[in-house]
């Protein structure tokens, strides 16, 4: 598998994580692409990114870290985030050869 299709199979990981999260609000049918906004499109609290985390770590272990990945980034930035942004977290925190077969 190339990278891109790393991508792909990393965005329709954590489009199944977004919309579980998204469904306790009823929202498990918003459309999720690449530039989504989590802020702005996806209307997620600091809580359902804490969810969100859990989902990550559990599914990618501790190699995909969200808490750090946002850490280092200031409040305007945390806003704009778009899931592209963390698809391309998880598909560079991911170990050589992971996620392909």
């Amino acid at each position: 598998m190339t990278a891109d299709t790393t991508a792909d199979v990393v965005l329709d990981d954590v489009t199944g994580m977004l919309r579980e999260v998204l469904g306790e609000y009823g929202l498990d049918d918003a459309e999720i692409t690449m530039d989504t906004l989590f802020h702005d499109d996806l209307e997620l609290e600091s809580i359902d990114l804490v969810t969100l985390s859990a989902a990550l770590r559990g599914h990618y272990g501790d190699s995909v870290n969200f808490a750090a990945f946002i850490a280092d980034r200031g409040l305007e930035e945390i806003i704009e985030l778009t899931v592209g942004d963390l698809v391309r977290h998880v598909v560079d925190s991911l170990p050589t050869g992971a996620g392909r077969a």
